[in-house]
C-alpha cells in the first residue's frame, strides 16, 4: 500500500494519469446515484473521489522539490471525511460529522483564496460580498423553520463558512469562481433536503454539483498558481 501510495503521488508534471481516475469514479458515482443507490458498496467510489484529486494536485509539478498547495491539498482531505462520513449513515451524528469536515473543506479553501489576493478582490467589490450575505441570510431565515431547533446554529454557522468560500472563489479566477458556486448550489440542494423539501433528481444534482465544483476548484486553484510562476506572465485579475 505504501509503494501504491508512493506512485499516486509521485510528482510528474501533469497528473493527467490521476485526473483519469478521477473522472473514472465520477462516473461510477454518479451512475450509482441515478440509479437510486445512495448507500452502501454500491456508492464505494465516492471516498476516492477526493484522494483521486488530492493526487492529480500532488503529482502536478514538475519535481519533488516543487510544493503542492496545502489549503487546497488539506481541504481535499476534510471532503474526503466528509464524504465517507455521509455515506454509509444517514442519522443526525453522521451528518453532523460530515458538516464539521466540510467546514474544514471551506476554511481550508478560504485560506488559500485569500493568499491568491482574493481578500483585495471583495474589497474592491464589496457589493457582490453583500449580496452573496444577503442571500445566505434570506435562505437561512426560510429554511431554519423546517430544521430541527439544535440544527439550526450548525447549519447557519457552516453555511456562513460556505459562503464566504464562494465570495472569495469569486475573486480568484472565473474557473475558481465557477467552482466555488457549484460547490454552494450543491450544498445548498442538501440544505433544502435537511429542510424537507425535495427537488426532482435531488441526490443526482447534489452529486453532479459537488464533482464539478471540486474539479474546477482544484484545476483552477493549479492553473492560477502556474500563471503566477510563469516566466515573462502576470496573473490574471482577480
Amino acid at each position: 500500500m505504501s509503494q501504491a501510495a508512493a506512485r499516486a503521488t509521485r510528482p510528474d508534471g501533469n497528473g493527467r494519469g490521476a485526473l483519469v481516475a478521477f473522472g473514472a469514479l465520477a462516473a461510477a458515482d454518479l451512475a450509482a446515484v441515478a440509479g437510486d443507490r445512495t448507500r452502501g458498496l454500491s456508492r464505494a467510489a465516492k471516498p476516492l473521489l477526493m484522494p483521486a484529486l488530492a493526487s492529480y494536485v500532488l503529482r502536478r509539478r514538475p519535481d519533488a522539490s516543487t510544493p503542492a498547495p496545502a489549503p487546497l491539498v488539506t481541504g481535499l482531505a476534510f471532503a474526503a471525511a466528509g464524504d465517507t462520513a455521509l455515506l454509509f449513515d444517514e442519522r443526525e451524528p453522521a451528518f453532523l460529522l460530515g458538516m464539521a469536515a466540510f467546514l474544514g473543506t471551506q476554511v481550508s479553501y478560504t485560506t488559500g483564496y485569500a493568499r491568491m489576493g482574493a481578500l483585495r478582490s471583495m474589497r474592491s467589490r464589496p457589493w457582490r460580498t453583500a449580496g452573496c450575505l444577503a442571500g445566505w441570510a434570506a435562505v437561512n431565515a426560510v429554511l431554519a423553520p423546517s430544521l430541527e431547533k439544535h440544527l439550526r446554529l450548525p447549519v447557519a454557522g457552516y453555511s456562513l463558512a460556505l459562503t464566504l468560500m464562494g465570495v472569495a472563489g469569486l475573486g480568484v479566477s472565473g474557473r475558481v469562481g465557477a467552482g466555488a458556486a457549484a460547490f454552494v448550489g450543491s450544498d445548498l440542494l442538501i440544505g433544502l433536503q435537511a429542510a424537507g423539501r425535495k427537488v426532482p433528481s435531488q441526490e443526482l444534482l447534489i452529486m453532479a454539483g459537488y464533482i464539478l465544483g471540486q474539479y474546477l476548484i482544484t484545476t483552477g486553484w493549479l492553473d492560477h498558481l502556474d500563471s503566477d510562476e510563469a516566466p515573462g506572465q502576470t496573473a490574471l485579475p482577480a
